[in-house]
């Protein structure tokens, strides 16, 4: 590591103001950084020292995000043999392998595209690079059909990450989250791509592993069936493991929890966001169970499709979310109650979680204010009555 540590001070006055590569400072600072903690330090002012800094919290997020998306590359290889009739004679090795080789091409362009736009945004406005789109650049491929097509996903990401969040300012500004903006980018002008019972399952061959189903295969999702009035054809435990089909990394709760005990421990994610999704999910299928409008029970709402996966590794992002305490309790419980009212009162949309987010982003600053608000006028009545 010190050979790297003296190769890249020795290349470093090429990037300054004067070098002959200058244009790029922003890359060279960006990989610098990326490598090695920074030595600069804060001329004035007062600095709080932490070990916590935004690229260890985006690298504690992605290792987060590694279970669901391990075994999302399992279970897309699993639903294509599966379909075959050909699981029992296939090896794990077979299965995983075929999704890996699936997803990945998803995940390396993510990233290709999304990180090529920040680092020419920010060459263009010479600031540094941000490190944001780690997270983002795993959460995309994580959040759509495999078979979406990879221009489509390259728009989407193009999309996200230069309208909903450069022009805002970049990490930290912006006001929706951008993984569920290219998903609902990807949703709104390409539906035929992410809805319906074509998109679930990789039909073709990859590599001479899997198995080319034909062009008319179907399988929907069990929220897609419910939807249809069909009865789900899977257990309670395949719902929790995950082998059923849906978005590359929504389907297993138990990779999901595990990512989930990650955030919470390291104390990344909000345990206060991430519960009252969980109590305002559950509270609202409850009282529409009650009511019998809804076909399923309470806690299949909670364990199918994206609610958990929303509520972990969506819901409580940082920069999206509302950040008063009590605030927290709001937004998220906001954010359950949606999703659920979504899924059953309007069959267009199944899933819910999407439009929930989207709708308790634009909401988190007024939580925010008005929290901040009753304090102010708390403290202004207590002020008050000693006088």
């Amino acid at each position: 590591m010190s050979a790297l540590r003296k190769y890249l001070d020795r290349i470093k006055p090429s990037f300054g103001k004067e070098g002959k590569l200058h244009a790029f400072r922003s890359v060279y600072e960006g990989f610098e950084s990326f490598l090695y903690v920074p030595n600069s330090t804060a001329k004035s002012g007062t600095s709080i020292h932490d070990s916590i800094d935004s690229k260890r919290i985006m690298s504690i997020v992605v290792i987060a995000l590694l279970p669901a998306m391990l075994f999302g590359m399992y279970n897309v290889g699993f639903q294509n043999y599966k379909a075959a009739g050909t699981l029992a004679a296939a090896s794990f090795f077979d299965v995983f392998a075929y999704g890996f080789l699936a997803v990945l091409p998803k995940i390396v362009l993510s990233y290709i595209v999304g990180l090529g736009i920040e680092f020419a945004w920010a060459q263009w406005k010479g600031e540094e690079i941000q490190e944001g789109y780690l997270v983002s650049g795993i959460l995309i491929p994580l959040i759509v059909p495999v078979t979406c097509p990879l221009w489509m996903l390259a728009l989407a990401i193009a999309f996200a990450v230069i309208f909903c969040k450069e022009i805002f300012g970049g990490t930290g500004m912006n006001i929706f989250n951008v993984a569920i903006a290219a998903r609902a980018f990807l949703f709104f002008s390409y539906p035929a791509k992410m809805t319906g019972d074509t998109i679930w399952v990789e039909t073709d061959r990859i590599f001479g592993l899997g198995n080319t189903l034909p062009d008319a295969f179907t399988m929907a999702t069990p929220l897609g069936e419910i939807g249809q009035g069909v009865n789900v054809p899977y257990s309670i435990s395949d719902m929790i493991v995950g082998f059923i089909p849906g978005s590359i990394g929504e389907t297993s709760v138990v990779a999901i929890a595990i990512g989930a005990a990650i955030l919470l421990w390291t104390g990344i994610a909000s345990w206060k966001t991430m519960s009252s999704v969980f109590v305002g999910g559950i509270v609202t299928a409850l009282l529409f169970s009650l009511l019998g409008m809804t076909p399923i029970p309470w806690y299949e709402h909670v364990i199918l499709g994206g609610f958990c996966f929303g509520a972990v590794f969506m819901a409580t992002d940082p920069v999206t979310s509302a950040r008063t305490e009590t605030g927290k309790y709001i937004y998220g419980f906001i954010i359950g109650l949606m999703a659920i009212v979504i899924r059953v009162m309007n069959p267009g949309f199944p899933e819910g979680m999407m439009l929930a987010i989207i709708f308790a982003n634009m909401f988190a600053p007024l939580i925010d204010y008005c929290v901040v608000q009753n304090n102010i006028n708390k403290r202004m009545k207590r002020l008050t009555l000693k006088k």
